[in-house]
C-alpha cells in the first residue's frame, strides 16, 4: 500500500508504502543513503511467514517526500511516529541500515515507550563520537563527503556546501540516466566481501530501483543526511536504555568501518553486539529476515503477543 501523511511538524508530505502481513508485528525500516522507500526488503511472501507488516518511507528530500533544509538525526522519531499514528499503530520496531541506523537510533531514544525493539545494521557513529578516529578505515568517497560536510558546517565554508550540492548532484543525474553508475562509482571501494553480495542478480536489482527512486526529483534528500550526519544527533545514543537494540555490523566494512560499531556497542546499554567476522557493508541485506524475526521476539518479551 502506498501513501502519504503529513510529517511530524505538520509542515511536509512523506511517502510511505506497507508490505507484508497486515495483520503482523509493524516494523518501520529505515533505508540507507542515498535510498528511498523501495529499498531492499523481504518478498511479500517472506514477510507472511515472518509475521511482519512492514513500513517504509522516503526521508525528507528524498523520493516523493518533501524535503526539510537544516535536518538533524533526530527529526525521524517524529516523522515515525507521524506514519504510526496515520497508520493507527501504537507500539512498533525499527530496523536502519547505513544511513538509516542513526535514525534507528534516534527512534529508540526519543521514543522508547513506543518503540518495541529496535536495530541499526552497519551503521556510523555520531561526529563527536569521543576516542573515534571517525575516518580511520573509511572509503576515500565518504571521508571526502564527510570531511566536506564538517567543513561546510564547522567553518561556514559556502564554497564548500557548493562543492558538496554539485557532487551529489552530478552523482544523482547519472543515476537517473543510469541507476548503474553509483554501483560502478563503488565498487572499486568495496571488499571481496561486498562485491559478491552487490553481484547478486536479486539484491543488484533492488538496490539499482531503490537508487532511481531516491533521486526521482532531486539530490537534496542525500545531501541533507551527509550534512545531518556530521552535525549534532539531537540525542545521545548512551540513553538508549530500554529498548532492546541489535548493532549488526561486518568487521570488513569500509563505509561504516567497525570502529563505529565498536563505539556504539560500548556505549549503548541495551545493545546485543553481532560482528561478523567475513562480512562487510552490504551483507546486512540478505540478513534483514533474520533480523525481522529478532524484532519480533523482542517486541512480543516486552509488550506481549498482541505487538
Amino acid at each position: 500500500m502506498l501513501g502519504s501523511v503529513e510529517s511530524g511538524d505538520g509542515e511536509r508530505l512523506l511517502s510511505f508504502e506497507t508490505s507484508g502481513d497486515s495483520k503482523g508485528h509493524p516494523v518501520f525500516l529505515l533505508h540507507g543513503t542515498p535510498g528511498s522507500r523501495v529499498g531492499p526488503r523481504p518478498r511479500a511472501i517472506d514477510l507472511y511467514k515472518l509475521g511482519i507488516r512492514l513500513i517504509s518511507y522516503d526521508r525528507p528530500g528524498y523520493g516523493e517526500s518533501q524535503r526539510l533544509k537544516g535536518r538533524t538525526v533526530d527529526h525521524a522519531a517524529a516523522d515515525v511516529a507521524a506514519i504510526a499514528d496515520h497508520l493507527k499503530i501504537e507500539h512498533f520496531s525499527v530496523v536502519g541500515r547505513s544511513g538509516g541506523g542513526p535514525h534507528a537510533l534516534a527512534c529508540a531514544a526519543l521514543l522508547p515507550d513506543r518503540v518495541a525493539s529496535a536495530a541499526a545494521l552497519v551503521s556510523i557513529a555520531p561526529p563527536d563520537a569521543d576516542g573515534l578516529d571517525w575516518f580511520e578505515g573509511m572509503a576515500p568517497s565518504n571521508v571526502i563527503a564527510y570531511k566536506t560536510a564538517t567543513e561546510a558546517i564547522v567553518d561556514g565554508s559556502a564554497e564548500c556546501l557548493e562543492r558538496l550540492k554539485s557532487n551529489l548532484a552530478s552523482n544523482a543525474d547519472a543515476i537517473r540516466d543510469n541507476p548503474e553508475s553509483l554501483l560502478s562509482l563503488l565498487t572499486p571501494e568495496m571488499p571481496t566481501a561486498d562485491k559478491a553480495v552487490v553481484g547478486h542478480g536479486g539484491i543488484r536489482g533492488l538496490l539499482l530501483a531503490n537508487y532511481q527512486t531516491s533521486v526521482v526529483r532531486s539530490s537534496f534528500g542525500w545531501l541533507d543526511d551527509v550534512l545531518s550526519f556530521r552535525r549534532d544527533w539531537g540525542f545521545e545514543p548512551g540513553k538508549i536504555v530500554e529498548v532492546p537494540l541489535l548493532l549488526w555490523h561486518g568487521e570488513h566494512d569500509t563505509f561504516s568501518p567497525v570502529g563505529h560499531f565498536r563505539w556504539l556497542a560500548d556505549r549503548i546499554p541495551s545493545a546485543t553486539p553481532v560482528l561478523k567476522p567475513e562480512a562487510a557493508h552490504f551483507a546486512a541485506l540478505p540478513a534483514v529476515p533474520e533480523i525481522l524475526a529478532w524484532l519480533r521476539d523482542r517486541a512480543r518479551e516486552r509488550f506481549g503477543a498482541a505487538v
